[in-house]
């Protein structure tokens, strides 16, 4: 009922949408719905069709087949500049010659705005993003963060229904790339805008969004919010694209109260918590965050492996720890605060069964 209930209040949908390109197929009956207000994130790797998703929602590419409609509004055969919509590009696409402010009012200019309400949308607009000062200045005077805020302010000035983001932050630096992060998080949330944004980048799909879609081969493999994209995935490929992650083979032995035994390599049973209806002898993949593993002297409640550091590795906030023992390899984290287990030093490697997500094989 909740998921006819979505069907029927969303603001996107895309109905067995298809897109081949001669005998490739980029995306692969898709169907999608996206809710007015949210912040949907379409990540995957290079070829995974995320972006062909979005140039179809703009207009600038056609379905194979299938149906698209916005706000009840089946658009498939409207073009793109009709369709109310706030595209930002990673290149940002400005216009060299033109000042910030001639850039942003340009789309208001094309739609035929008076001149009048035109200033007033581009102050408003410049003050949204932080450039207020700067409307004389052209883009190559800018920075690359600046520059993607006049694509930002350039993409919403008109009120669209929608803003499309295609990696917008891909060619910023690390710090300021998490910096725009958090900037268009809280954007949104002040705006209410809906936004849906392609990206590669799993902490980036994390940081901001409502939910995440991760596509492998033109298909959804799962979508969701974050935090059950990160700690539930549902497939292998989810598991491993999302952050780093331990995957142990294991089989059924035993599922009591929602908690399953399973044996894994070196004769070893580990518990893990799960809602799914396992049956004796069924074989899983046991996903363990690296950072959901604690090291110590002491043997863990559940779930205990005697281990060696095989390596040890300084990574700024924490140290990466890769761990061998028992016929197992796993990879955990330790406070950088902490000196013992470097490389040489044993001990013990322990996880709860809350900690573990199962999946298919």
């Amino acid at each position: 009922m909740r998921a006819r209930r979505d069907a029927m209040d969303a603001f996107i949908r895309f109905e067995n949408i298809s897109k081949a390109f001669g005998a490739q197929t980029v995306v692969d009956n898709l169907d999608l719905t996206i809710q007015r207000g949210e912040f949907l994130s379409l990540l995957g790797p290079s070829g995974s069709g995320k972006t062909t998703i979005l140039m179809m929602l703009a207009g600038f590419v056609a379905p194979t087949q299938g149906r698209i409609c916005l706000d009840e509004r089946e658009i498939q055969g409207v073009p793109a500049h009709k369709r109310d919509l706030g595209v930002v590009f990673q290149s940002y696409a400005l216009f060299p010659h033109m000042t910030v402010s001639e850039n942003i009012a340009f789309p208001l200019r094309m739609r035929g705005v008076g001149k009048a309400e035109i200033g007033e949308r581009v102050t408003r607009s410049l003050d949204m993003v932080q450039l207020g000062k700067l409307g004389a200045r052209r883009p190559a005077q800018l920075s690359g963060g600046q520059q993607q805020r006049v694509a930002l302010a350039r993409a919403m000035v008109y009120e669209p229904k929608v803003v499309l983001m295609d990696e917008p932050l891909g060619a910023l630096d690390k710090q300021l790339r998490e910096q725009m992060q958090l900037e268009l998080r809280d954007l949104h949330r002040s705006l209410g805008l809906t936004i849906v944004f392609v990206t590669h980048d799993q902490s980036e799909a994390l940081t901001m969004s409502d939910r995440i879609a991760v596509f492998e081969s033109g298909r959804i493999e799962q979508i969701g919010p974050p935090e059950e994209i990160y700690d539930r995935p549902r497939t292998r490929f989810v598991a491993e694209f999302i952050g780093e992650t331990n995957v142990l083979e294991g089989t059924v032995v035993s599922l009591e109260k929602g908690v399953a035994r399973l044996a894994v390599g070196g004769g070893r049973t580990f518990l893990a918590r799960t809602d799914r209806d396992l049956t004796s002898g069924q074989r899983l993949l046991v996903c363990v965050r690296p950072e959901r593993i604690a090291v110590s002297d002491d043997p863990g409640a559940a779930n205990t492996i005697p281990v060696e550091v095989a390596d040890s590795v300084y990574q700024g906030d924490h140290i990466r720890l890769r761990l061998e023992g028992d016929g197992v390899s796993l990879v955990g984290r330790r406070d950088r605060s902490r000196a013992d287990f470097r490389t040489g030093a044993r001990g013990y490697a322990s996880f709860a069964p809350d900690d573990c997500a199962l999946v298919d094989t």
